[in-house]
């Protein structure tokens, strides 16, 4: 019985989209995906963008790797790596950034999903997925946040592993995916230049639906409680 019901969660991050509108296409690939205005910068791997919403006048900026944790699959969108805010610090995590229908399976990464994360010869350190509006983000622990920020900028290369329950990389990641890093410092100062701490954007809405929620919902109509 929990078999089924574990299969039976493909359904519910497309549900979840299905109350949002869709975007265009599927995300092919990291490098397609920094913000287009404000001109794109390129520091060694790392892709800076910044996007200005029209309706706010709030600027959004990136910083992204070139090379993905994952490609683009059908029905998944691709896994990349960035730079993003938490708090004062600023940390790797990976994301599919605003997921549409057709990359919607990306979605059980927010229910089942955690990525290991090391910067050798540093430990690991897990950072669980979650959905913020329309984009899986996986970030540090608040716990892990100083470290990764200490050992980020430094880091010759990052190890990546994602685990979870009906993820496709959990079943092929026997090895971890190696990403090579160079010019970090200097693309984090960038960034911070092109989006300053108080000119931060509001973190991203609830998703509309309750993920969880709705798979309690689910396992309490096939009996089962859940974990």
């Amino acid at each position: 019985m929990r078999l089924v019901a574990l299969l039976l969660l493909a359904a519910v991050p497309v549900a979840a989209l299905a109350a949002t509108p869709a975007t265009a296409q599927t995300r092919p690939s990291p490098e397609t995906t920094a913000p287009e205005t404000a001109g794109p910068e390129t520091l060694g791997p790392w892709i800076l963008g910044c996007a200005l919403d029209r309706m706010t006048d709030r600027s959004t900026c990136r910083m992204l790797h070139r090379d993905p944790v994952a490609p683009a699959a059908p029905g998944l969108a691709a896994l990349a790596l960035e730079a993003e805010r938490r708090g004062p610090h600023l940390v790797p995590v990976v994301t599919a950034r605003d997921l549409s229908l057709e990359g919607a399976a990306r979605g059980l990464l927010a229910l089942t999903g955690t990525v290991q994360l090391r910067f050798p010869p540093d430990r690991l350190f897990e950072m669980p997925c979650g959905m913020e509006g329309r984009s899986l983000v996986c970030a540090p622990h608040e716990a892990d946040l100083p470290r990764a920020a200490a050992e980020f900028p430094g880091a010759g290369r990052a190890l990546l592993r994602v685990t979870g329950l009906l993820v496709p990389e959990a079943q092929a990641m026997a090895e971890p995916v190696e990403i090579r890093l160079s010019d970090t410092p200097a693309a984090l100062a960038r960034f911070r230049a092109r989006q300053p701490e108080a000119a931060a954007p509001d973190p991203a809405p609830a998703p509309l639906l309750d993920l969880r929620a709705m798979l309690s919902r689910l396992m309490a109509l096939l009996g089962e409680p859940l974990p």
